[in-house]
């Protein structure tokens, strides 16, 4: 199937590139563009795209906004969201992943991490720049850890989640563990349900904060 993409930036030249990077997968198309988020929010909800890119500076709406709406807990058709911005603000990042987002890139990151977020998105994986990654997971193992006295997982969860933590998709979580991608992807949601985190980066950051994932393991 052909993933369709929404494209959001107020950078026409932005929207061009990204346009013709997307447009050379043969699996992939992009059917919008939108210069605003609040004309990014409308071609959504009339479009359906599979996946929505957006900018995070905006006029109109600005990309946290635009995820909240299309991919947080109150959006009545959730979509796939991936913010691609130039701003890596730690601020930044935790609002548009608690928002939904499925995907944080820097658009320094290249055109290969572009595509590789979409098809992240599509596979039900989270994809962050690896810059944002080592300096999000580097702050967690300096912070005190939580008690795991509380902790709901069963031995088999505990292992995958240090896993997710690792930056493992479904594929090789699966291939590590000898089980499928379905069952790797099936024990992941009933994690996210019992940390009662939205996806695979509040698992990330559950396992650091908690001493279950560190930079040895």
């Amino acid at each position: 199937m052909t993933t369709r993409i929404l494209i959001a930036d107020d950078q026409e030249d932005i929207r061009h590139g990204f346009r013709l990077i997307l447009d050379s997968q043969p699996d992939m198309t992009v059917i919008g563009e939108a210069a605003d988020g609040a004309t990014a929010v409308d071609l959504a909800r009339t479009l359906h795209p599979d996946v929505v890119l957006t900018d995070i500076r905006m006029p109109r709406m600005d990309g946290l906004e635009v995820t909240r709406l299309l991919a947080g807990p109150e959006a009545e058709h959730p979509t796939r969201v991936v913010v691609v911005t130039t701003f890596d603000l730690d601020e930044y990042v935790h609002t548009a992943l608690h928002s939904g987002a499925c995907g944080f890139l820097l658009k320094r990151s290249g055109p290969g991490l572009l595509i590789e977020g979409v098809r992240a998105a599509m596979a039900g994986d989270t994809l962050i720049s690896p810059q944002i990654t080592v300096r999000l997971l580097s702050k967690l193992a300096e912070t005190p850890q939580r008690s795991l006295r509380q902790d709901p997982l069963t031995d088999r969860e505990r292992e995958i989640a240090r896993l997710v933590a690792r930056g493992l998709t479904n594929a090789e979580i699966g291939a590590d563990l000898f089980i499928s991608p379905g069952t790797a992807k099936t024990h992941i949601a009933n994690i996210q349900a019992k940390l009662e985190v939205r996806n695979r980066v509040g698992i990330a950051a559950w396992a650091w904060e908690t001493g279950l994932a560190t930079p040895h393991a």
